[in-house]
């Protein structure tokens, strides 16, 4: 055997070895993430968990490949030089990736929201389904996927619509000008009283806020439960009305009155059915009379 079948012999050898190290070191890795991820997300929180399963994977597979290449014979220090001078060529290519990487970390280490908290961000809310080194990922309600870039996030207003376990729920309405106001806050602190979805505590705010154009305004606020929300919204404004209706509270639409001065006679007023009325009755007698 010469030297040329020894060295494809040992090639073959390390190859194979490679081979092995692969298959056997990527499940291996993967059982081991998930595993670190899921204890972290028991005792801290689930994007803590999806942050140190990513972290160890790719961390994992990074250094996979750095055995791969030694056992095919790569010259690791030279593959370490070009990546390096590789990285910085693309880290000035790719400055904006760059800018939603620093901004992810701040985000990380900020943590104004959390995975599974909802979320408006401009005009778009939607529930966290992950926050990554370069863009925050939400589901809207009608189950679109948005993408955020993290410099966005930052630059932007966020507001965490779940941050805390109850919210407020601020209803303006209006009553009529001939309507008892003290009557009508009573009624509705009935209906807050008989809401299965209203807290107790913080006590309800009904607040007569002023003269509207046709309709005195009343602020009818309710806390709850922020897993209740679309409960409370779906049946309180509907007990409202029904309690009206019931209280013969009138709940106006705007009207307009002409006043024209006070030593002016009032306006008349013409019907013009009436008038067609009675032009087609004296058409009609005129028919008959030719006739």
């Amino acid at each position: 055997m010469n030297w040329t079948e020894l060295i494809s012999i040992d090639r073959a050898m390390s190859a194979v070895q490679a081979a092995i190290v692969l298959i056997v070191g990527i499940p291996i890795l993967i059982l081991l993430a998930r595993s670190a991820g899921k204890m972290v997300e028991r005792n801290y929180t689930l994007q803590s968990g999806m942050l140190v399963r990513k972290g160890i994977f790719y961390c994992g597979l990074v250094l996979l490949i750095v055995i791969e290449l030694q056992q095919l014979g790569f010259k690791i220090h030279a593959l370490l030089g070009a990546a390096g001078v590789a990285g910085v060529a693309i880290g000035f290519a790719a400055q904006t990736s760059l800018s939603n990487l620093i901004s992810g970390i701040f985000l990380i280490f900020e943590r104004p929201f959390q995975v599974g908290d909802v979320i408006s961000i401009g005009d778009t809310t939607g529930a966290v389904l992950s926050i990554d080194l370069l863009s925050v990922k939400l589901r809207q309600f009608d189950n679109k996927f948005v993408r955020i870039p993290n410099e966005s996030v930052i630059k932007g207003q966020v507001t965490n619509i779940t941050r805390f376990p109850i919210r407020r729920y601020d209803i303006n309405l209006g009553v009529a000008y001939k309507e008892d106001i003290k009557r009508a806050i009573k009624i509705l602190k009935e209906v807050a009283d008989n809401n299965p979805y209203c807290l107790d505590e913080p006590e309800p705010i009904i607040l007569f806020t002023g003269f509207g154009e046709s309709a005195l305004n009343i602020l009818f606020a309710v806390w709850f439960l922020k897993s209740d929300f679309l409960n409370l919204r779906n049946t309180i404004l509907g007990e409202i009305k029904e309690r009206f209706d019931l209280e013969g509270i009138e709940i106006p639409f705007p009207h307009r009155t002409l006043y024209t001065g006070s030593v002016t006679d009032p306006l008349p007023i013409r019907l013009v059915g009436d008038d067609i009325a009675r032009s087609l009755a004296s058409a009609d007698r005129s028919v008959r009379d030719s006739d």
